[in-house]
C-alpha cells in the first residue's frame, strides 16, 4: 500500500529527528516553525507527550501541532486514560482501528510499529491525518472528519487546540509582541453550548429547546451560547454586531469570538461563534441544521469578543 510505503521511507528520517531533538540538537521551535504552547498546553500536555506531538508534526507540513495534540487530548487524554481498548475496538493512546494503524503504521522509535507505544501512535496519527487532507494545511476539518466522522468531536478538537496555541508572538495582533489572551473559561462555555446543538435544525426566530422551538436561527444560536457563559446580547445580528466590542480586521481570533456577514457593516445578515481553525459553528439557513464550517465568506464584515478573555 502506498501509505505503508511512505511511512517506511521516512522511517529513517522520523528516528533521527526524535534522536536529534532528544540529544539538544533540535529545539522545540525547530521542530514545527517555532509554534511554542500556550501555558494551557503546557500545563495540561505532558513534557514527552508534547515532544511526541511535535516532531510527528514537523513530519507533515501544515499540520499544526496543536491539532495533533487535541486528537491526543480527545482520544486518551495524552495517555491518562488507562482503558486504551474502546467499544468499537480501538486501541492505544491515539485509538487507531487494528487495520487503520497496521495501512500507516509508522516505527517511530525503532522498537517495530506497535499502536500501544506512544511514539509509533503519534507519529501514526500524524501520517494518517497528513494522507486524509493535512498536508499543507490543505483540509485540517476533513482530515480530522476521516479520523472520528463526527461534528462534536472535530469541534471540540479544534476549540481545543486553538488553547494550545500561544499567539503571544503574532505579528497581526496591532504590534509585534503584543500579546493575545487565551480563551477565557467562560468563552469555552459558549463554544461547548454551540457544540451541543450541532444537527438542530434552522428555525426562523428560533431560540432553541430550552426556548420551546425545535432549533435557531443564527443570532438565536449566538445569544444562547453566550448567554450560557453569562453575557447578555441583543437578539439579532446586526444588532449583536453593533454591541461589539469589535476586533481589528488583522486581530488572532479566539474561541467564542463571534463572526459577521452581510453586504456591509450596517447590513448584517448572518453571525457564526468562532471555534478555532478556520472554522465557526452556525445556524446558516432554512436548508441546513446547526453546522461546523468555515468562516472565510466574501461577505465577511469582521468580529466582536463579547465574552472578554
Amino acid at each position: 500500500m502506498k501509505a505503508l510505503a511512505a511511512a517506511g521511507a521516512v522511517l529513517f528520517g522520523l528516528v533521527l529527528l526524535l534522536a536529534a531533538a532528544a540529544a539538544g540538537v533540535l529545539s522545540l521551535a525547530d521542530l514545527d516553525g517555532g509554534d511554542l504552547p500556550s501555558q494551557a498546553a503546557a500545563d495540561d500536555i505532558p513534557a514527552d507527550y508534547q515532544q511526541l506531538y511535535r516532531a510527528a508534526a514537523a513530519t507533515c507540513p501544515g499540520l499544526p501541532w496543536t491539532v495533533l495534540a487535541a486528537v491526543g487530548k480527545e482520544e486518551t487524554d495524552h495517555g491518562r486514560n488507562p482503558d486504551w481498548t474502546s467499544d468499537a475496538g480501538a486501541q492505544g493512546p491515539m485509538q487507531f482501528l487494528p487495520a487503520t494503524f497496521a495501512a500507516y503504521a509508522v516505527d517511530a522509535d525503532g522498537g517495530g510499529p506497535d499502536i500501544n507505544d506512544p511514539a509509533d501512535a503519534i507519529f501514526t496519527a500524524a501520517t494518517y491525518l497528513c494522507a486524509s487532507g493535512a498536508s499543507g494545511g490543505r483540509d485540517i476539518h476533513g482530515a480530522l472528519f476521516a479520523y472520528n466522522p463526527d461534528d462534536a468531536y472535530i469541534a471540540r478538537v479544534l476549540s481545543t487546540a486553538e488553547g494550545y496555541t500561544d499567539h503571544t508572538s503574532d505579528d497581526n495582533t496591532g504590534g509585534a509582541g503584543d500579546e493575545v489572551p487565551q480563551s477565557s473559561r467562560a468563552a469555552a462555555v459558549a463554544v461547548d453550548y454551540a457544540i451541543a446543538q450541532l444537527g438542530l435544525p434552522y428555525e426562523w426566530g428560533g431560540d432553541g429547546p430550552a426556548a420551546g422551538d425545535i432549533g435557531f436561527d443564527c443570532s438565536g444560536l449566538t445569544q444562547a451560547a453566550t448567554q450560557a457563559a453569562g453575557v447578555r446580547l441583543p437578539r439579532v445580528a446586526q444588532d449583536q454586531y453593533n454591541a461589539g466590542p469589535h476586533l481589528p480586521p488583522d486581530a488572532v481570533l479566539q474561541p467564542g469570538d463571534l463572526l459577521f456577514f452581510g453586504a456591509s457593516t450596517t447590513s448584517i445578515s448572518h453571525v457564526g461563534i468562532y471555534i478555532g481553525g478556520n472554522q465557526m459553528i452556525d445556524a446558516p439557513n432554512r436548508n441546513a441544521p446547526v453546522r461546523i464550517e468555515d468562516y472565510r465568506w466574501n461577505d465577511y464584515r469582521g468580529a466582536t469578543r463579547p465574552i472578554h478573555t
